[in-house]
């Protein structure tokens, strides 16, 4: 029962010993765990600031990011389309000179084949000619083997000439 109801010295004694075990405390421990719970309240503070700081500046560098990279697809996209344009104009720059080479080989063919054409109407008539005269030779050696028949054939062209001119 001296527990539940305690004698008056073990309290004295009890208190003095508290208070003893407190003072040491106060004077020794409790200002180096103060000092240590400022300590490390500051360096939560610090930590916290610091991880703030980090978000802001990690949200800044995500928005400079997407920026970045909108700035990059725009210049993409303008590439593409520069180069297709080029594509375009390489295109039908070679379509026009195509046609332009096309052109010309078909005026030079056909300026070769008129020749070509005009030499061998040339070529011809002059085969023609050829072979009239060597055939009016042997018809007129056949026939004008005499110096009469010669004479009467003269004398016929020149009437068929003059009948020609009265005309």
């Amino acid at each position: 029962m001296e527990l539940i109801t305690p004698d008056f010295g073990l309290l004295f004694w009890m208190t003095l010993a508290f208070g003893i075990v407190f003072f040491v405390l106060a004077k020794f421990a409790f200002p180096v765990i103060n000092k240590m719970l400022k300590k490390r309240e500051e360096e939560i503070n610090t930590a916290l600031e610091l991880a703030e700081k980090t978000h802001k500046e990690m949200e800044q560098l995500q928005a400079d990011n997407e920026i970045l990279l909108a700035q990059a697809r725009e210049e993409r996209e303008k590439i593409l389309y520069e180069a297709r344009q080029l594509y375009d104009s390489f295109i039908e720059e070679a379509k026009v000179k195509a046609n332009e080479e096309k052109e010309r080989i078909i005026k030079s063919a056909k300026e070769s084949i008129e020749h070509e054409r005009m030499a061998a109407t040339t070529e011809i008539k002059n085969q023609i000619a050829d072979i009239s005269i060597k055939i009016a030779e042997k018809i007129l050696e056949k026939k004008l083997d005499s110096d009469k028949e010669q004479l009467d054939y003269i004398n016929d062209i020149l009437q068929d000439i003059e009948g020609k001119n009265n005309l």
